[in-house]
């Protein structure tokens, strides 16, 4: 897999940045777990893509989108670990490092939407330079970051941010989506630490009902991808995945659902081996190659 430069997604201050602009901040988390690397986002001011592209492509590609209950960005587990996967498929991946909400930005609910579609539409406008085929560039997220891709797959046509060149013409619209063990719902079962950190304060029935995900499924959201395993006490299984998958299928979306006996939250691609959850990468991508995501 080789690493291009970084993408900055803006040209100048972010949307709703005005007075604000944290450094970015990312610590090395090794001490508490037993990988090394472990980097960590705390904070972003400068928001930018990590390309990481496949040796041999095919044209397909993907945004990643790692977790951290908007409040952290595990991008090595759940972005730099996974890019690495994919890219043995013949998938270039771009990680995605987001602006978390709690950073003070104005609209913070939107603050990650808006990076998150800006992503995309840089990516597309530059896809000959990739090589890639902006028609097979999905989105996948882990946790938080399912959420965010959800909101993505769901309101991919919502005006978050004014234009700021000609990328902004382009659609946000992801080609297809993989939620890993996604937070989905800010109602009833949601993941406490998403919904405070995404909405703050503001908890009206109508901004619940705004940012959860299963509540704004239509014929036009993209195929998508869904595991998760249900004894998972951080996000519970039935309120997200699950709730996501029954609104999918109500609405005819070509989806799938892989729910594993165990795995807890946040298993990526570490401690696979000898474990059910360990198939989750082959299904996926066996799932991509038959709706011609892959070829």
């Amino acid at each position: 897999m080789s690493d291009s430069v970084n993408i900055n997604l803006w040209p100048g201050t972010p949307p709703g940045g005005d007075g604000v602009k944290p450094e970015n901040r990312i610590q090395d988390l090794s001490g508490m777990t037993k990988h090394v690397p472990e980097p960590v986002v705390f904070a972003i001011g400068t928001p930018y893509l990590i390309p990481c592209i496949a040796p041999r492509p095919n044209g397909a590609a993907v945004v990643i989108i790692p977790g951290g209950g908007y409040g952290q960005i595990w991008y090595g587990k759940e972005g730099l670990d996974i890019a690495a996967r994919l890219a043995e498929a013949g998938m270039t991946s771009f990680v995605l490092q987001y602006r978390l909400p709690c950073g003070g930005w104005a609209q913070r609910q939107d603050v990650p939407m808006q990076d998150a579609m800006r992503a995309m539409r840089l990516i597309r406008r530059d896809a000959a330079k990739f090589g890639i085929d902006p028609a097979k560039l999905g989105a996948m997220g882990f946790s938080a970051g399912g959420h965010l891709t959800a909101t993505l797959a769901t309101r991919s046509d919502a005006k978050v941010y004014d234009a700021v060149d000609e990328a902004d013409a382009l659609s946000a619209r992801p080609a297809f989506a993989c939620l890993m063990y996604p937070v989905v719902t800010m109602g009833a079962g949601t993941h406490q630490g998403s919904r405070d950190n995404l909405l703050g304060p503001d908890l009206s029935p109508e901004k619940i009902a705004a940012y959860s995900c299963e509540k704004l499924v239509t014929g036009q959201t993209p195929p998508t991808f869904i595991a998760h395993a249900v004894d998972d006490e951080l996000v519970p299984f039935g309120a997200n995945s699950m709730a996501m998958y029954k609104a999918l299928q109500a609405a005819k979306v070509p989806s799938e659902l892989h729910a594993f006996q165990s795995g807890g939250h946040g298993f990526a691609l570490r401690d696979m081996a000898g474990k059910p959850f360990a198939a989750w990468p082959d299904l996926f991508l066996a799932w991509a190659k038959s709706h011609n995501f892959i070829t």
